[in-house]
């Protein structure tokens, strides 16, 4: 019996990628000696995304869809994919082509020799804008700096699961998923594939500059202390250097010596008070965190779905 491919494909508002990305699909996997499923989560789309990918799914008995209540996020999405696959493994990619449809083979080569996760590495800096390139150089340096992972500069959500990773990922509770860093973080035996990203066809990327600086965050937040600790070391060093203070004052005092410097005292109080505000930011975040865990809500609702 030919063994299962299940592809996860997270979509919000790609109704004009749908029918080229079908149409890649079925012609890079009907020629492979495996059986396969393609797998549609419409994350909240409000145009005709979802009512093209039900047209393909009744011609073909193997797309399916589940849509969500409303935007639950690229992430989340993710989650529904693995919660819903049954093959003996998932390739999980964005549905904007630029994640080539064409390197699926390979990742399955790659899988079957025994690696357990086959993750991509986009390959495209060069052309890229600068703008974009020293963001994305940015978010990754911060991240490994931050956390306690290391993750390969353009590490995409492109990636071939075995099924036995992918049960695990399914009793994964925590509410503010970070798959990068979760793959990474997982271990088992994986290899990495450089891929030159396709141009967009329709549509525009939904990775915005503050949505980048928010999935740093999470990745930092979810897999280590270490902005606890910086914030620790840094309220012990500015406590030890304004010790220093202390001898100016008793030596001013004793010798009738005015303490002037008002502004240089403005200044110096703005300084801390800023510092504080930062730190309890930190520690704030990691508190979101654990309030938004307690409440357990799910990660996602589904309005309908074939499947």
């Amino acid at each position: 019996m030919p063994k299962k491919i299940s592809i996860v494909i997270p979509v919000c508002n790609e109704k004009g990628n749908i029918p080229t990305m079908v149409k890649a699909l079925q012609e890079v996997m009907y020629p492979l000696p495996y059986t396969y499923t393609i797998t549609y989560i419409d994350d909240g789309s409000d145009d005709d995304t979802l009512d093209r990918i039900k047209i393909f799914a009744k011609q073909y008995e193997n797309i399916f869809f589940i849509s969500f209540s409303r935007n639950f996020g690229h992430q989340n999405a993710l989650k529904a994919g693995f919660d819903f696959s049954d093959g003996d493994a998932v390739i999980t990619m964005d549905g904007d082509l630029q994640h080539p449809p064409e390197l699926i083979p390979i990742l399955i080569e790659q899988w079957e020799q025994g690696n357990d996760i086959v993750y991509t590495i986009r390959n495209d800096h060069q052309e890229m804008p600068l703008m974009k390139r020293k963001t994305s150089t940015l978010f990754y340096n911060i991240l490994n700096r931050l956390s306690d992972i290391e993750l390969e500069s353009g590490t995409a959500d492109f990636r071939l699961m075995d099924k036995r990773v992918v049960e695990i990922f399914r009793g994964f509770k925590e509410a503010d998923l970070f798959w990068r860093g979760l793959v990474k973080w997982l271990g088992f035996k994986q290899v990495g594939i450089e891929y030159e990203p396709a141009e967009r066809k329709e549509g525009k990327s939904k990775y915005t500059y503050k949505k980048m600086m928010q999935l740093a965050l999470r990745g930092i937040t979810s897999f280590s202390l270490k902005p606890l600790a910086i914030a620790t070391y840094l309220g012990f060093t500015f406590s030890l250097l304004s010790l220093l203070y202390i001898p100016y004052v008793i030596y001013s005092l004793a010798f009738g010596h005015p303490i002037s410097g008002w502004a240089s005292m403005i200044v110096t109080i703005a300084f801390f008070g800023g510092l504080q505000l930062m730190i309890l930011g930190i520690i704030g975040m990691y508190l979101g965190k654990l309030f938004m865990q307690s409440k357990e809500r799910p990660h996602y609702i589904i309005k309908e779905s074939n499947l």
